[in-house]
This record gives C-alpha cells, sequence and structure tokens, in this order.
C-alpha cells in the first residue's frame, strides 16, 4: 500500500450495557413476547450474555493505544452488526419473524466481512480509507467512496457462517415457498391458510429465529476474540466466551427445538426444517424447502 490513512482515530462512544426488549405495548404483539419469555427464557438470556460480553471487550479496548486504522475497520462493521442483533431480537420477541430474517442474513456478511478483514484483507480497507474522505470537485459533494466488499470466502467456508447465510438469504427472498412458510404454515394440499400481517407466537419460527441470534452472538464475540492483535482480550474475557459458546451449543443440541438443515436432493441444495409447530402442544412436523 503505497498511501497509508491518515485520519486520526477518534475515541469511539458505546452503550455501557445491553437489555432485552420490554414488554409491547400492542395487545397482539404482548402475546408474542410472553410466550417468548416464558417458553424460550434460556435463549433470551444466552443472548443477553453474548451482548454484554461484546460490550465488555469493546470498552476494555477504549485506550488510545488501541486506536488503531485497523481496530477502526473492525469496530465499524461490528456496530452495524451489533444493531442488527439487537433490533433483529426485538423483532423476534414481538412475533415479526418475518421481519428478523433479513437482519440475520445481513449480520452474518458484516460478521463474515469482519473476519475476512482480520484475517488477512486489512490492506483493501486501508486502500479504500486512504483515498476518500475528501471533497469532490466534479459533484461539489464530500465523498464516501462506497468501497464495496464482501468476503464470500468466509461465508463458504465458515460452518456457522456460512449455513445461517445461505438459509436467511433463502428464506428472505420472494421464494414461494419460503412466503408461504411465513405467511401460511398451516397450509396443507387442500388448502392455502394465509395471514396477513400476522405478529402471534409460533414456536417454530421462535426456535429457529433465536438460535440463529444466540449462534451469531456467539460467534460475533468469537470474532473479536480471535482478533488478539488489535483488541486487547484478557483471560478473563476468553473464560466467559468459552463459557458462553458451551452454553449456546448445548442449548442448540436439543432434538427438540426446532431447527433447518441443509440437504442434498439430487444436485439441488433443499432444506428440511424440523420440529416445526405453533405451539408446544401441536404436533411437530418436517418441512422440505
Amino acid at each position: 500500500m503505497t498511501n497509508p490513512p491518515t485520519q486520526r482515530v477518534s475515541s469511539i462512544p458505546a452503550p455501557e450495557s445491553y437489555s432485552l426488549p420490554g414488554r409491547p405495548d400492542d395487545a397482539a404483539r404482548h402475546d408474542a413476547y410472553r410466550q417468548t419469555q416464558f417458553l424460550l427464557g434460556n435463549d433470551l438470556d444466552l443472548f443477553s450474555q453474548g451482548m454484554n460480553l461484546q460490550l465488555a471487550l469493546f470498552h476494555d479496548a477504549q485506550p488510545s493505544k488501541y486506536r488503531t486504522h485497523e481496530l477502526a475497520a473492525i469496530a465499524a462493521l461490528w456496530s452495524r452488526t451489533y444493531l442488527m442483533l439487537q433490533d433483529a431480537m426485538t423483532l423476534v420477541a414481538r412475533g415479526s419473524y418475518v421481519s428478523g430474517i433479513p437482519l440475520v442474513r445481513a449480520a452474518t456478511e458484516l460478521m463474515a466481512a469482519q473476519e475476512g478483514l482480520r484475517r488477512g484483507e486489512m490492506n483493501e480497507h486501508h486502500e479504500w480509507l486512504a483515498g476518500t474522505l475528501r471533497p469532490d470537485e466534479t459533484f461539489k459533494a464530500y465523498e464516501f467512496a462506497l468501497g464495496g466488499y464482501f468476503a464470500g470466502g468466509v461465508l463458504a467456508s465458515d460452518d456457522v457462517l456460512g449455513a445461517i447465510y445461505r438459509a436467511a438469504a433463502d428464506l428472505g427472498r420472494p421464494a414461494f415457498g419460503a412466503s408461504l412458510l411465513q405467511v401460511a404454515p398451516e397450509s396443507n394440499n387442500q388448502r392455502l391458510a394465509i395471514s396477513f400481517a400476522d405478529s402471534s407466537f409460533h414456536m417454530g419460527w421462535a426456535e429457529l429465529l433465536l438460535g440463529w441470534l444466540i449462534s451469531l452472538v456467539a460467534r460475533q464475540v468469537r470474532v473479536i476474540v480471535d482478533a488478539d492483535t488489535i483488541f486487547p482480550v484478557s483471560g478473563e474475557r476468553r473464560a466467559e466466551y468459552a463459557a458462553l459458546q458451551a452454553s449456546v451449543d448445548k442449548a442448540l443440541a436439543s432434538i427438540e427445538r426446532c431447527r433447518i438443515e441443509e440437504v442434498r436432493d439430487g444436485n439441488d441444495r433443499r432444506y428440511l426444517v424440523h420440529d416445526f409447530r405453533r405451539n408446544t402442544s401441536g404436533s411437530p412436523k418436517k418441512i422440505l424447502l
């Protein structure tokens, strides 16, 4: 790189703590909130632990000696990831499962980008930064060059990020089967049971999305723990991460929770959804997408 970036990295403010979303005012959403709290409280606790551990790791890096361009590059992506995870959790707790899926997909892309930079592509960020943030005479504007970056290699090779990204991306597109599963999950070969703008509780969707969220919150912590040449990571924080990851793995290992599995059907990649049901008393179903 011939022209390294010259900007000074300012102090980066961050929240002191994370709290799970509170009770919504809307009565219809309150039932989803209440049942999520009652039936999936362990997942909520794990998510909260992971969000607060992220903040602790970030605050550990506040001293000016850590404020490098490498830290700034990851922090910018990490900040967006944190907000998307936070907002996705709020949507899931209110029964807005459909709206949470695109945020999950975007969060995996941002997390993969952090990994890509950490693993050796940091020069792409630095070369971009060295050539932008200046007046543009042609358009009489101040330039924030887009600086496109997509860590496709990370998404292809990372077991956690890749699996969630592919499923969330396909479910977030206007595919007919994906639409039907999200707005008409009780449909069968005799009737289409479509609900419009439904935010009632659904055990299968809640378990599936919360499973993704606790996986991603732990994966984000691991990004920073592994970036210990950029962020200060104490032995205490490593132990907290190890305990969090073990608890997440245990929660996801339950054979009774709804989960999505990639399967091969000839040359096609498809998805098999296990234990899909609206409530705990319902008979679990397998759905093939």
